[in-house]
């Protein structure tokens, strides 16, 4: 089974990504949840190396897309061409398991949406015309969030379709040395082995839906997210779907901790990833300082945790 080779998959992604265990982790729970993933960082950190690391150890078929101003909604969904008095459809970039969408905030918002269905039905229809993808299918999204000129934010309803936004950060000073010396004499990506094959993906993927989560678990994950609509400090607050994917990466969470139940701590580790880019605060909020991330906080330290979390204590 997969579950058990969670950290090999780890390791070798870990091997051109040094340092950063944890959002290798989180970006595994992401496609075991079976969602997609917004990479937001400066330049020159390692969000492409990621995602071809993963492709790689994942056994997926792999295939990146840069966005730019002039990438037309064909780039991504195909197209259709006049062949002999037939009609032949050309696959675009999203039919394959994994899709990098390399600063997906350079390009036009009719090019955004076009990921909008693959994303969301695992399809895209084309000249009238539905065309299934191949799966698993995962998107990892990147964006700059320096030098803005020229960008198109995404819209609220695409970043809802994101199950978590993660940011990797620069390395430390040790890890930066290290990798300074082992690129002097390999190509470290050559290193990285597939573990398993994508059909064992799917395997875990459709797993997911039997780990068990109480009443208690539910209700907490609930008002947690509840709690967001509520506070006078945002304009818009988690949504169903978002409430849908946090459920599913406390599960991934689980999984990874080999367990076949969910506690309180695994949706608190999971809660900002998941929930931070679906929360707007007000303009009066953002100047005065507050940020999602500081609302989110406070809403778990508010927030009463439930029992059995108590008891594992």
């Amino acid at each position: 089974m997969i579950i058990k080779q969670s950290e090999q998959i780890m390791r070798e992604v870990g091997k051109v990504l040094i340092g950063k265990e944890e959002v290798i982790e989180k970006v595994l729970m992401a496609i075991y949840a079976g969602g997609h993933v917004l990479l937001e960082d400066t330049p020159g950190v390692g969000k492409t190396t990621l995602a071809l690391a993963f492709s790689k150890a994942l056994g997926m078929d792999y295939k990146r897309i840069q966005f730019t101003p002039d990438t037309m909604p064909s780039d991504i969904t195909g197209y259709t061409l006049p062949v002999e008095g037939e009609a032949v459809y050309r696959e675009g970039a999203v039919h394959t398991n994994l899709l990098l969408g390399d600063e997906i905030n350079r390009t036009s918002p009719k090019t955004q949406s076009a990921l909008l269905e693959a994303m969301e039905e695992g399809n895209v229809t084309v000249d009238g015309v539905t065309y299934l993808l191949p799966k698993p299918f995962i998107c990892i999204a990147t964006q700059n969030p320096v030098g803005m000129s020229g960008t198109q934010p995404l819209p609220e309803s695409q970043l809802d379709r994101f199950m978590v936004k993660l940011s990797i950060g620069y390395p430390s000073t040790e890890d930066q040395i290290r990798i300074l010396d082992e690129k002097r004499y390999q190509n470290t990506m050559d290193e990285v082995q597939a573990v398993v094959t994508r059909d064992m993906v799917l395997e875990v993927q459709n797993y997911l839906s039997t780990i068990r989560m109480t009443k208690d678990v539910l209700r907490y994950m609930t008002v947690l997210c509840e709690k967001t609509r509520e506070d006078a400090r945002t304009e818009l607050g988690v949504s169903p779907r978002g409430i849908i994917a946090l459920s599913r990466m406390a599960r991934a969470k689980a999984i990874l901790g080999e367990r076949d139940y969910v506690v309180p701590e695994d949706v608190r580790a999971v809660f900002q990833d998941v929930c931070a880019h679906r929360v707007i605060l007000k303009p009066q909020a953002k100047m005065e300082g507050h940020t999602s991330a500081m609302l989110l906080e406070s809403i778990m330290e508010q927030t009463e945790v439930p029992a059995m979390n108590r008891k594992k204590r």
